[in-house]
């Protein structure tokens, strides 16, 4: 729902499951157990989760791609001697 699915998904490490959940212990999904109590939404989120998925992994094949062609331009890129010591003078602190 709006605005969290624009928002950058991140991960909490204090709780992820295999840190918090001894290893004996029974655990469910929420999703399922609502499932099974008589909630009709979850093909729709499983549909919608997976169209996420597929447009993540075209951002960030596309941002990798970005990000090599600029290293590889850096690269590329030659700087005269007059401008590298433009550049050295304004880098240094004085």
């Amino acid at each position: 729902p709006h605005p969290f699915d624009r928002k950058k998904r991140m991960v909490i490490p204090a709780a992820l499951k295999v840190l918090r959940l001894r290893p004996e212990r029974k655990f469910c999904k929420l999703g399922d157990l609502s499932n099974l109590f008589g909630w009709k939404h979850q093909e729709l989120i499983s549909r919608l989760e997976g169209q996420r998925k597929v447009k993540s992994e075209a951002f960030h094949k596309k941002k990798v791609a970005t990000q090599r062609s600029q290293k590889a331009t850096a690269k590329k890129v030659k700087v005269s001697a007059e401008d590298q010591k433009v550049l050295e003078a304004a880098a240094s602190p004085e």
